[in-house]
């Protein structure tokens, strides 16, 4: 069940039944030269939309514009600033929670949103502790390949090459969403260079084609349907287990 193609009497029927509710939230930033610029956003959202159907969950609006600073020498790319994705996800949070959700968990397709978000959780929990009328509710976050079984298949899909940005299996994952962006060539180097960023300047000196350790060559649909399927049942089980805490 997805919030933005539902009524309000859908949504208020939901909540009866459950008071669980599953963000997607990713990143508007570069993939390299094979990869979406979509991509951290359109995994987390299709990984949700399966463990909903899956689940009988309902999966928000997904959150695809995230910390991507570092990548913005690269076209295509858009950013928050931490500051004001905080301000924004306090919103997001906020809203469910006047509606009567009590548990909201982030599924997480960025690492650059590991941060702030953890920020944001503590500035909502601040705020919630010093009013004295409010409610209890808890949020969670995990990144969606941190999942244990899609660490196991990732390892075995691609045990070299995998990457740290770019990586084979993300890339997979949105070409099993977009079939028809299915691109498998070879670049060079075959397996990019690794190391640390910092700023916009120094990632695109450092990585010019913006992958950091990767090979997304091996990256094919059938690999991203596979980890689609071990994620959305991660998701499912992890979910129910922390709106039923």
């Amino acid at each position: 069940m997805r919030l933005q193609v539902s009524t309000w009497p859908e949504v208020e029927d939901y909540l009866k039944k459950s008071t669980g509710v599953i963000v997607p939230i990713g990143s508007t930033e570069q993939h390299g030269p094979t990869g979406l610029v979509g991509t951290d956003a359109i995994a987390a959202e299709e990984i949700a939309w399966e463990a909903g159907k899956r689940a009988n969950i309902l999966i928000a609006p997904t959150f695809n514009v995230g910390s991507a600073q570092h990548h913005m020498a690269f076209p295509g790319t858009m950013t928050l600033r931490p500051s004001t994705m905080i301000a924004a996800l306090s919103d997001w949070v906020l809203s469910l929670a006047h509606h009567g959700f009590t548990r909201i968990y982030f599924i997480n397709g960025h690492g650059g949103n590991t941060a702030p978000i953890a920020t944001a959780f503590a500035d909502i929990y601040a705020r919630r502790s010093l009013d004295s009328t409010s409610e209890r509710f808890r949020m969670m976050q995990r990144n969606w390949y941190e999942l244990p079984d899609v660490e196991k298949l990732d390892a075995e899909l691609y045990p070299v090459g995998g990457g740290s940005h770019v990586t084979a299996g993300e890339v997979s994952v949105t070409f099993a969403a977009y079939p028809e962006k299915e691109d498998t060539r070879e670049l060079d180097p075959k397996i990019a260079p690794t190391g640390v960023i910092t700023d916009k300047h120094h990632y695109r000196e450092q990585f010019p084609d913006g992958r950091i350790g990767s090979d997304p060559s091996q990256s094919r649909a059938e690999h991203g349907r596979r980890l689609i399927d071990v994620a959305a049942d991660n998701l499912a089980s992890e979910a129910k287990a922390f709106f039923a805490s």
